[in-house]
């Protein structure tokens, strides 16, 4: 943690409570910044607040879909970083709302506030003219980010990988009781980065170490397909399954099955699969070859990836039929 409290700078964080938040929270902290984080819930985020000083953390209510509450969020600030983002569209929370008109609401709030350093968090695979609701409307939100500021930086990562990830935690949990892993898509390639260093990045970036304007692609020093992570997840668990890899038909209606199952049970059993992660799944979700002869990259801000075989089976042990006492389990 930095030695002296630098309580002039205030970075305000939207969705600093979630998966990538955490450490991007952590980050600023240790850099010395006073830190507001913006969420629907700050009653949920109070577990953030160890992470600073006393009073450099704190948690404001804002809510993406109400531009006022987001205005007074910003007061104040002197840099921006918007994390918020949905995987699957549930109740209000849909793809347009969140990452389209949220994005817009947030730059446009800042801009009217007159800060301009603006760090913008996407995904690998952002297109307007993808079918993918997700990757469309993750375009539309870096499209209504760079209106209002310009030479706001925008970092797409690729899928992300760490303690509490969505990604290796969910496949090794359904190793513990599935015989069988039907995957769609399982040729297509990843490229799985540590959460750590996209935090990273995105400090760097609010800092002035990255080129204005700029999107930068984030991803790992290793690339996968998708087949072979879910095939290390059962190495590393220690559970023999059978990977099957299933084509895009058929894996739609395996989807839709899981969404009418998420629908009847009240939200009660989460789909494992949605068509919206099915038409995703079509394309490779890696740096492009553009980004990394540009600089456009973690090397390029300085960074050295950390591999997803050096971190993940830090946490997957618990998985394992005897957990902690595995004898080969790595408890960190």
């Amino acid at each position: 943690m930095a030695d002296n409290l630098e309580s002039d700078r205030l970075v305000v964080v939207f969705g600093g409570s979630g998966f990538v938040g955490r450490h991007v929270v952590r980050r600023f902290a240790n850099r010395g910044w006073r830190v507001r984080v913006a969420c629907r819930r700050p009653d949920l985020a109070f577990f953030l607040q160890p992470l600073g000083r006393v009073g450099q953390v704190t948690a404001v209510q804002a809510n993406v879909r109400y531009p006022d509450s987001v205005a007074q969020a910003l007061r104040d600030a002197d840099a921006v970083v918007n994390l918020v983002g949905v995987l699957a569209e549930g109740g209000r929370q849909s793809f347009e709302a969140v990452h389209a008109f949220g994005a817009g609401v947030i730059a446009r709030a800042a801009a009217a506030a007159g800060i301009r350093n603006f760090v913008h968090v996407s995904a690998i695979g952002a297109d307007a003219a993808s079918a993918s609701g997700y990757a469309s409307t993750k375009a539309k939100g870096e499209a209504a980010v760079r209106e209002a500021i310009p030479g706001a930086i925008v970092l797409r990562p690729s899928v992300m990988f760490g303690p509490d990830d969505d990604f290796f935690n969910r496949f090794a949990g359904m190793a513990r009781f599935m015989p069988v892993l039907p995957i769609v898509g399982g040729d297509t390639k990843f490229q799985p980065v540590f959460v750590g260093d996209v935090a990273q990045a995105v400090v760097k970036a609010v800092e002035g170490e990255a080129k204005a304007g700029a999107t930068y692609e984030i991803g790992g020093p290793e690339v996968a397909s998708f087949a072979d992570l879910v095939g290390y997840c059962c190495k590393e668990t220690e559970r023999k399954r059978l990977v099957l890899p299933l084509g895009f038909a058929p894996g739609r209606v395996m989807a839709l099955g899981m969404e009418i199952a998420n629908k009847v049970s009240f939200g009660i059993v989460p789909p494992m699969l949605t068509r919206d992660q099915c038409e995703m799944l079509r394309h490779d979700n890696v740096v492009s070859q553009a980004a990394e002869n540009e600089g456009r990259t973690l090397k390029g801000l300085g960074i050295e990836p950390e591999s997803f075989r050096a971190i993940v089976p830090s946490y997957l042990w618990r998985y394992r039929r005897a957990g902690q006492f595995d004898r080969d389990a790595t408890v960190s």
